[in-house]
């Protein structure tokens, strides 16, 4: 009997790969529709400034980039768990409370934060893109070129966000602001993530797929 538990121990032990591909894909997942709600969010508070527009397409960009995490999940076979995605959403929600400055209103220091917090969710995303498409050497489930767009999206996005921090740090800690030469938002990757945008809004399906089928080929 003792042999028996003993070998059910060592069973139970034993890695399940696409158990803990579940866990990673569905941490990501959850990330993602917190980094949603809060580049929406920030797009929103930031709408009549110059980092508005460059936002804007960010948040779009993200959600079609979370859409594209939920189709390679079912090219997976990985099932989306809703109570982590609930609570992705909810450590965004909470991550509001960070100090700005000021009690009951937004302050430059706002823009700093939350400028911050999705420069980090874009290297998280980056990070997962690069991990699937080392994967993608021997899974034939998942798709090379379009992780390799994805990937190479990631890192403009991350180049933009970076400009955007840069330039809403002046704002807020600039002693003498008419001193601050204005600056071009967005950075070099904003045309070309204009491009892209419209390619994908304006006719192509979004990340490659035909909806409700999957990836294409």
């Amino acid at each position: 009997m003792n042999t028996r538990h003993a070998a059910g121990r060592r069973r139970s032990a034993t890695p399940d790969p696409q158990r803990l591909l579940g866990i990673y894909l569905n941490d990501h997942l959850a990330g993602s529709s917190g980094g949603v709600a809060l580049i929406r969010r920030a797009a929103r508070n930031q709408r009549h400034t110059p980092a508005g527009p460059p936002l804007a397409r960010l948040a779009e960009q993200i959600a079609q980039d979370r859409d594209s995490l939920r189709s390679l999940m079912t090219a997976l076979d990985v099932p989306v768990k809703r109570r982590r995605i609930a609570l992705g959403r909810l450590a965004e929600t909470v991550g509001r409370a960070k100090p700005n400055g000021r009690l009951l209103s937004r302050s430059p220091l706002s823009d700093v934060l939350e400028l911050e917090a999705m420069r980090i969710g874009v290297e998280g995303k980056t990070s997962l893109w690069e991990s699937l498409r080392t994967d993608a050497e021997t899974d034939r489930r998942l798709p090379v070129t379009e992780l390799d767009r994805l990937l190479a999206r990631a890192h403009r996005q991350a180049d933009v966000l970076k400009d955007l921090t840069a330039d809403a740090a002046r704002r807020c800690f600039d002693a003498d602001p008419g001193t601050t030469k204005e600056r071009r938002v967005g950075g070099a990757a904003e045309g070309e993530a204009d491009g892209e945008i419209e390619r994908e809004v304006d006719g192509e399906a979004p990340h490659g797929l035909s909806a409700g089928k999957g990836w294409t080929s």
